[in-house]
């Protein structure tokens, strides 16, 4: 009877730690903002890939990672070749998130990954769960030279983009 109970015990327990699978569906978006000596500039990022693992519908474990190539601006190649230049994208073709922990309901920490060089960041975020899907929204401002990057110019060094920008977020993972 005691090996009985306790094998419910253990079985019940595990059952309470489940863990679901998620993936990143095609209609998540993130976009990156930013300024120069002239214009404000927004460029998506076209290919975005993501798993997330969640326990009660609250994010245990995030793996995320953006396409530097195909980050691209309504302004052209000009600036499109610019920026993949300052993100370094034949050394390092990939932007990388891993989360670390949930800090708090709506606070993500975790390592991040850009132009080869990782730097632990809390990034605030509202986490919605419906149904089958987990919703991830937010912006996170990040200075460019934190990440050992050179904020790019053009036009002989006359237009000289911020050294700042806001990188916003729609990331739709669904069970699998």
């Amino acid at each position: 009877m005691k090996n009985t109970l306790l094998l419910f015990l253990l079985g019940f327990s595990f059952v309470g730690i489940a863990q679901d699978s998620y993936s990143l569906t095609e209609e998540s978006k993130l976009t990156i903002d930013g300024t120069s000596t002239v214009h404000s500039w927004t460029v998506a990022a076209n290919s975005i890939s993501g798993k997330l693992t969640a326990a009660a519908n609250a994010p245990k474990k995030i793996l995320f990672d953006v396409d530097v190539a195909e980050i691209m601006s309504e302004r052209g190649p000009t600036m499109d070749n610019k920026m993949h230049a300052a993100l370094k994208k034949d050394e390092y073709p990939k932007i990388l998130f891993e989360l670390k922990e949930v800090k708090s309901t709506n606070i993500l920490v975790g390592s991040l990954t850009i132009a080869g060089f990782k730097k632990d960041v809390e990034i605030e975020t509202e986490i919605v769960a419906e149904g089958i899907s987990i919703k991830l929204t937010g912006s996170k401002k990040i200075t460019l030279q934190d990440f050992g990057m050179t904020p790019p110019t053009a036009m002989f060094g006359q237009i000289i983009v911020g050294d700042e920008v806001t990188v916003q977020f729609d990331l739709v993972f669904v069970k699998d």
